[in-house]
Parts: C-alpha cells; sequence; structure tokens
C-alpha cells in the first residue's frame, strides 16, 4: 500500500537511522509481530522485555509507513464521545476504554524515559466547541468525565478567550496528553531490540500465512519460512488483506508544519493540543524545536494519486482554517503531507485473534485518532492473550463487535 504523499516531516528530519536486514533464510520464533511501524515496536518492545523470543518482519523500511505520516497527538478521548460510545456499550466498558487511553499515556512516557531524542512531553489538550450548535454536546461531554473522575475543565467564552484567545461557545481542557515523534520512537525501540538480540528484518513481505494447531507458517515473497508459535499482524491498514471482510475504512488525512518559531509567537501551543467539535476537525500541536504542526481535512480518498494531487489544495485550506481560529498566528509554512488512516464505526480498535484464522493468529488493528495509546494498550493486551491470562478490553477490542 502506498500510505503517504508529500513529505512527512518525521521522515524528513530523522531519515533512515539504522539499516535493518532482509529475511534470506528459513527462521524460527516464539511470537512473529508483523509489521515494523510504531504499534509493532510498542507491542514487539512489550513482549520482549517479558521473556517472549520476538522476531520482527516489515515490507518497507522500518518507519516508513503510516508511521512517518502520524501527527502523534496523544489523548485519552477517543475519536467517539464517551457520551456516545457510553450510549453504544454501556457506560461500564466506556469508561474502561477512556481510562485504558488515559492510563497509556503514562506509560508511553514510562516506555519513552530511556530514550532522551524522541521528544516525548506531556501537555494539555483543549476541544472547543466549533460553533453553538454543538456547545452543548461539548458540555454534556465535559460533565460525564467529570463526574466519572477525569482531570477536566470548563471554560466559558470568555475564558477560553482570556486564556487561549479562541473565540467559540466553550471548550473543555484536559491535564491529561502528550506528544512525540513516533518515527523516532519506533527506530529507537527496533535498534534496542535487535541489541538484546531479538531479530528484526525489513524489505521483507509475507505472502503466505498458514494456522495450525500448535504453529502458524509465514512464508515471505523470497521464499523462506518462518515457524512461530504465535504471529501478531501489526501492518496498519494492510493487515485488513487477511480477513474475510474489511472491519474499517480508509481515510485519508492531511498536515502542514511551519519553520521554527519562537516560544513567543507559539505562546500556549507550545504545551497544549488543540482540537475542534467539528467533523473532520482541525487540531494543532508544537514541536521540540518549536515548529507548529497542523492537521485535518480528512476525506474519503483511498487513491493514492489523487491524494497526491490534493495535498497542496489542502493545506491551503487548513491555513484557512487557521487562520479563522488564529488570525494574529505568525509563521511560516515548510512541509506538507498526507496519509492514509483507517477508521472503524465506533471508534474502538480491534486486538486479538479472528475466527477466520485461529487463535495463533492475533490482530493489532490500533485504527482511529489513538493509534499510539491504542497501541500501548493493545500491546498489554496481547501478551496476556499470548500468556493465556484475561484482560479487562480483550472482549470489547475484540471482531465480536462486528460478527
Amino acid at each position: 500500500m502506498d500510505l503517504k504523499s508529500g513529505y512527512p516531516y518525521w521522515a524528513v528530519k530523522n531519515g533512515l537511522m539504522h539499516a535493518f536486514p532482509r529475511l534470506r533464510e528459513d527462521a524460527d520464533a516464539d511470537v512473529v509481530v508483523v509489521g515494523g511501524g510504531i504499534t509493532g515496536a510498542l507491542i514487539a518492545d512489550e513482549l520482549s522485555r517479558h521473556g517472549h523470543e520476538v522476531m520482527v518482519v516489515e515490507q518497507r523500511d522500518i518507519g516508513w509507513g503510516s508511521t512517518s505520516a502520524s501527527t502523534s497527538m496523544l489523548q485519552y478521548e477517543i475519536d467517539e464521545h464517551l457520551v456516545d460510545l457510553a450510549g453504544k456499550y454501556g457506560e461500564d466498558d466506556a469508561l474502561l476504554a477512556y481510562r485504558a487511553c488515559d492510563q497509556a499515556i503514562d506509560s508511553l512516557r514510562e516506555v519513552t524515559r530511556p530514550f532522551r531524542d524522541v521528544e516525548f512531553a506531556k501537555q494539555q489538550s483543549l476541544y472547543y466547541a466549533s460553533g453553538l450548535w454543538q456547545a452543548r454536546g461539548v458540555r454534556k461531554e465535559f460533565e460525564l468525565r467529570e463526574r466519572t473522575g477525569f482531570d477536566v475543565e470548563w471554560l466559558d467564552r470568555d475564558a477560553l478567550a482570556s486564556r487561549f484567545r479562541i473565540d467559540a461557545p466553550g471548550a473543555i481542557l484536559s491535564a491529561q496528553a502528550a506528544r512525540v515523534d513516533p518515527y523516532r520512537l519506533a527506530y529507537r525501540l527496533f535498534m534496542r531490540l535487535e541489541r538484546s538480540g531479538a531479530r528484526v528484518y525489513d524489505r521483507t513481505r509475507i505472502s503466505d500465512i498458514t494456522p495450525g494447531s500448535r504453529g502458524v507458517r509465514l512464508v515471505t515473497e523470497e521464499g523462506a519460512v518462518i515457524r512461530a508459535r504465535h504471529v501478531v499482524m501489526a501492518a496498519g491498514y494492510a493487515s485488513q488483506k487477511w480477513l474475510p471482510k474489511s472491519v474499517a475504512s480508509n481515510r485519508s488525512s492531511y498536515a502542514f508544519i511551519s519553520d521554527p518559531m519562537s516560544p513567543e509567537a507559539l505562546g500556549f501551543i507550545a504545551d497544549t493540543l488543540v482540537w475542534e467539535s467539528a467533523r473532520p476537525y482541525l487540531y494543532l500541536r508544537s514541536t521540540a524545536d518549536g515548529r507548529l504542526l497542523v492537521g485535518g481535512e480528512d476525506d474519503t480518498v483511498d487513491v493514492p494519486a489523487r491524494r497526491d494531487a490534493r495535498v497542496e489544495k489542502k493545506q491551503a485550506r487548513l491555513q484557512k482554517k487557521l487562520a479563522k481560529v488564529f488570525p494574529d498566528l505568525d509563521y511560516t509554512p515548510a512541509f506538507a503531507w498526507a496519509g492514509t488512516f483507517a477508521e472503524t464505526e465506533d471508534g474502538l480498535p480491534f486486538f486479538g485473534p479472528h475466527p477466520s484464522l485461529g487463535p495463533r493468529v492475533l490482530f493489532a488493528m490500533a485504527y482511529g485518532g489513538n493509534g499510539i495509546t491504542y497501541s500501548m494498550i493493545g500491546a498489554a493486551l496481547l501478551r496476556a492473550g499470548i500468556e493465556k491470562r484475561r484482560h479487562p478490553l480483550s472482549a470489547l477490542f475484540s471482531f465480536k463487535r462486528v460478527e
């Protein structure tokens, strides 16, 4: 799959950080993780740190898929409001998902702690109502979050204008959020895995998967055979090709990043993720080197050539939207890009086995706007499954939701 267009900032900034080999001969492993992006990295790291022999195979260069195009807004908020999720699955399950995302941000902080250069930083999150017609829904969302113990504050129009210079009817200010360089973090995790003795291969495409009662047989395009006790399919949106029917819809999202700005020019954006209630939503954050990263303008285009042709026009639209919210913001665009992402109907991911491939092939589909926090949750969930332990989210995040 061609997953990105333009010049994704993380790939431009970091380049190819390390050379991993191709797999050219037969191999055996306890767990094979198929996918060398941030999802595969977090899962492989979790398994390796808890005693599992892990092998990783990636069809591109490491991190060169959707990870390089990610804008990595680390939030506990799911694309589906807590109120709406509670309406679908009950308040207990909805809270289970939201609290797991909240805890995942703290877990990500611990994972990134050994790596001083991956730009992890705690932030706050500002979610504002795009218009009066959405203010009541945002306020209702705030009231449920506050009642159930989330660290949130309601800002009315005056407080929002005074503290954040945004003219909107109201907003939820959340204390729990973060940012990271996802591409660099993926490389750091895979490089550490390799140093610890794990095998990491890129430019190695899997062409066949045959599950059995005691293990799984994988075959690469070059004919190498891999035998594993378990396989984790963490190949992003390409993982859906191994399912009998699609469980998510592919979309395109667009972003641009500015030249470095002064702290005075960035203002509160230096430590705040900003996003709105309209769909598709405008969102923005800063980077460690003082750049402004702006994203949104999502559409249903899933044709690479058409997506490529839209990058410049979408950047212009994002700038126009940004100017309406922050008319005095002075910045210079540097790079623009687009990337494929997938949405599920309820905003939740899928982690675990699918009936079509049996219990030894586990899927890691961290789809939606919470891909990285979902991946952190999924790492522990999948490890529990491999170790034959129960996990509180294994049912809610399973394929049973779409059976």
